[in-house]
């Protein structure tokens, strides 16, 4: 078995696993708390998540409890798992960089679950999970001694925050502010691996939000004026790790 093969495999296994677990994290995540009724323009924040206020007084948010006992929502994660697992695992090899995305995995299907339903992605489980990766980014670099990737890793985070924060400013109806801290995650863990997995990676949310979510708006799946957009930005994430530095090698004629 190749190296690609055996990364490929470990990943599916292990995310895998960790997408049993997916129902006993989203129950973990402490109840949605509505901004006060004196301040209807308020943000709607849960120590979390962010949603715009208006919608939840008018159709409160799902209990994350209710959502972690779907049936069948463990083995559909370990499903989910296991496939893109197994996709990251082929996308990084044995590099560093699958210590850094193969644990992200069971906790994008949470966020992405949690996200489709509530329209919420709750800080509870962004937070950790940034402090996780820029913690694995220096274990990263003192392993490897790769401390261009760890600038770069910065840089995508600081790129990919303000961007998102900037979109946020203006339209903060079109945008949770749970996007805008997603968005530093993903540009963390994408920088390590290179700047065209993080613009590919960035870009290919929004191709696939607008295309896929507008699809799904026709045959009204989903709200055409309030879709949630975290699972669109986590599969773009994907996207870019998988092509995002054959993308800019093309560009920059690498």
């Amino acid at each position: 078995m190749d190296s690609t093969a055996s990364a490929a495999l470990l990943g599916a296994v292990v995310a895998g696993a960790g997408g049993l677990l997916v129902p006993r994290l989203i129950a973990l995540v402490p109840p949605y708390q509505p901004p006060a009724p004196e301040d209807p323009d308020e943000i709607g924040s849960e120590g979390d998540a962010t949603v715009d206020a208006a919608v939840v007084e008018v159709d409160p948010p799902e209990p994350y409890a209710d959502i972690a006992a779907l049936p069948g929502l463990g083995w559909k994660s370990a499903v989910a798992g296991l496939v893109f697992g197994a996709v990251v695992g082929a996308a990084t090899g044995w590099e560093w960089a699958w210590a850094l995305w193969v644990p992200l995995v069971p906790v994008s299907l949470a966020l992405a679950v949690i996200d489709w339903r509530t329209r919420l992605l709750p800080t509870y489980l962004i937070l950790p999970t940034l402090a996780a990766v820029a913690a694995l980014v220096l274990v990263g670099w003192a392993v490897t001694g790769d401390g261009h990737a760890v600038v770069r890793a910065g840089l995508g985070f600081v790129t990919c925050g303000a961007f998102y924060f900037l979109l946020w400013l203006v339209y903060p109806r079109g945008l949770g502010f749970g996007d805008v801290r997603l968005s530093g995650v993903l540009g963390l863990a994408l920088g390590w691996v290179g700047w065209g997995a993080v613009l590919v990676g960035t870009y290919a949310g929004f191709l696939l939000g607008g295309v896929v979510g507008g699809l799904l708006a026709v045959v009204r799946i989903v709200d055409r004026k309030g879709f949630p957009f975290g699972p669109f930005m986590l599969l773009g994430a994907v996207v870019g790790l998988l092509w995002g530095e054959s993308v800019w090698s093309g560009l920059v004629g690498g």
